[in-house]
């Protein structure tokens, strides 16, 4: 099925929320930069405010725009066959809520996919988080999604409704030194 990419890039430009396949999970997600869209998340999923979201980057060079420090050995962690969450120490020019109360940010780079395209034409990273309600079960497929959910988000992004979902990303905790200490 051929969507039209830019109506989706239009949404997340209005600070609207979204409904996509990632290449994961079926996520929630909004512009990362917007604090009213952010918020908009945070009340869709009746999240808690301590619990700050994933942003999802297309390439090391927004990563760079995005982080304070980018260790040199984290390009083979991103690459990883192994979908990967990174938590860098210190986040930029995100909404609070991408960046928690302690300043670290967690980014992941997709794996090639509709929302690596979204992403890059949006020119910004987009928030990445389960298309479930705080505390539920993470929907396996968009069936399974509530209709909480479906009828409070503002877009859907009709592709992929049958695909099962793939396990959600690992999250390492990126250190000072460059080093990782695996957290899920």
């Amino acid at each position: 099925m051929k969507i039209d990419i830019n109506k989706f890039v239009s949404a997340l430009k209005q600070g609207k929320t979204l409904l996509y396949p990632a290449d994961t999970i079926w996520g929630l997600g909004c512009d990362a930069t917007n604090q009213k869209a952010v918020d908009a998340i945070f009340k869709l999923k009746n999240r808690p405010k301590n619990k700050p979201l994933i942003a999802l980057v297309a390439d090391i060079e927004m990563l760079k725009q995005y982080v304070e420090n980018v260790p040199e050995n984290i390009e083979e962690l991103i690459n990883s066959e192994h979908p990967t969450t990174l938590v860098y120490p210190k986040g930029k020019e995100l909404a609070k809520g991408v960046i928690s109360d302690n300043g670290t940010v967690a980014i992941r780079m997709p794996k090639p996919c509709f929302v690596i395209d979204l992403i890059t034409a949006f020119g910004k990273p987009i928030v990445s988080t389960s298309a479930n309600l705080s505390g539920a079960p993470i929907p396996a497929t968009y069936y399974e999604i509530a209709g909480q959910i479906l009828a409070q988000v503002d877009e859907v992004v009709p592709l992929n409704k049958d695909n099962i979902a793939q396990i959600p990303s690992r999250v390492l905790k990126v250190l000072p030194d460059g080093s990782v200490k695996q957290l899920r």
